[in-house]
């Protein structure tokens, strides 16, 4: 199958958290989402790799994407290499996505920030003829980066505010990560502050466009304008 956009991310929960709400807007505008999380939760504190991937499906569920997979790579070591690149390559030549969502490139947890370079330069290999993986080159249009744990001005915000609650949802749905337990609570926010967190900080980005509640993104590109009159967001 194909797929309009595909949201790729170092943990199963990343994607729920930075852009969830993006993919249920995009859904709802008819295009087709699709997820790709590399690791499969197998270091992770709290729950397993099972439990993980059965909260995955459920919140691709709510999320209503049309494909979710998980790599191999180990959790907590992920590695820009070019085996790896290859890993993501075939995944882009199978879905050909015109827009790929990815961490953005600097965080505290490596694996994220190295998920950010390892996309971007998947997507580079993917469109090389000559580089054989048994399916047709592809390289996408538009690379964006998921920018919410980011201490940066985002280059613009989608207004997720009908999707809020789904958003959420499709969080939650991971229990062995968020319901209070001993297993790292110390490290974890507990579970009746998580939904004030989230939503403060969506928010925070919605007031930022002028909407309820934004999910944020950068692109290294100069945005394009045809209309000046069109341009959302009052100045004052």
């Amino acid at each position: 199958m194909n797929c309009d956009i595909l949201a790729i991310a170092a943990h199963r929960d990343d994607v729920e958290q930075t852009c969830g709400g993006t993919l249920l807007k995009m859904r709802s505008l008819g295009q087709k989402t699709a997820i790709l999380d590399l690791t499969q939760g197998e270091a992770g504190t709290r729950g397993s790799a099972a439990e993980r991937a059965a909260e995955a499906a459920e919140a691709a569920k709510i999320l209503g994407v049309s494909w979710r997979e998980a790599l191999d790579l180990p959790d907590g070591c992920v590695e820009n290499t070019y085996e790896n690149r290859l890993k993501i390559v075939r995944v882009l030549r199978q879905l050909r996505p015109r827009v790929v969502i990815l961490p953005y490139w600097t965080g505290r947890h490596p694996d994220h920030y190295t998920t950010s370079t390892l996309g971007y330069e998947a997507c580079f290999l993917s469109g090389l003829r000559k580089l054989d993986t048994g399916s047709a080159p592809h390289r996408p249009f538009k690379i964006l980066y998921a920018s919410l744990y980011a201490d940066v001005r985002p280059s613009f915000v989608v207004d997720v505010s009908p999707f809020i609650e789904q958003r959420h949802a499709s969080l939650m749905a991971y229990s062995s990560q968020y319901a209070n337990q001993s297993a790292g609570s110390g490290l974890f926010v507990p579970e009746e502050e998580i939904r004030e967190r989230t939503f403060a900080m969506a928010r925070h980005y919605g007031l930022l466009g002028g909407v309820r509640y934004a999910e944020p993104f950068v692109q290294k590109e100069v945005g394009l304008v045809d209309d000046l009159t069109m341009l959302p967001v009052q100045s004052m």
